[in-house]
């Protein structure tokens, strides 16, 4: 994942409906769906550790955006960044992963990420949450945007 950061504020907007969220009333579908997503999800970081802009060229579909602290990011600065040695990711961690069904063909996964990685030499904050939207085309579900939002440091 890029470095891609948000208002911390905007954390703890999604820190109580996170908390509400449980996979109790999740058909089997969408447990099946969850499943798949969170696998993806779980590839992109090992991909993002690796430097594997090979695995983003597939995984990102073609009008993904990040938004971090200077706008928005497309999937080609997204694809350049991952296979450059600019960022270089120690260790990762990803929490329990939510997943919400938007529509029949898009869905929304929301965790907690901690991360040891520096980007042209400065720490990218961590730890923070971590939103991806997927939706399906053409049969394969695809990243069309993903956002971080950094937690604030304890007191």
């Amino acid at each position: 994942m890029t470095c891609a950061w948000r208002m911390a504020a905007a954390g703890a907007i999604l820190a109580a409906p996170l908390a509400a969220w449980g996979a109790d009333a999740m058909t089997e579908p969408d447990r099946e769906i969850q499943q798949l997503l969170a696998g993806l999800e779980k590839q992109s970081w090992v991909a993002w550790k690796a430097r594997d802009a090979l695995f983003f060229e597939g995984f990102l579909s073609d009008d993904h955006i990040e938004v971090g602290p200077f706008g928005f990011i497309d999937k080609a600065t997204v694809v350049a960044g991952v296979g450059s040695p600019a960022c270089k990711v120690e260790s990762y961690f990803v929490g329990e992963i939510r997943f919400t069904r938007l529509a029949g063909d898009s869905a929304v996964l929301n965790y907690r990420a901690e991360q040891k990685t520096t980007c042209g030499g400065a720490a990218v904050p961590s730890p923070a949450w971590a939103t991806s939207v997927y939706v399906k085309r053409g049969g394969k579900w695809l990243n069309v945007l993903y956002q971080q939002t950094p937690l604030p440091a304890p007191k």
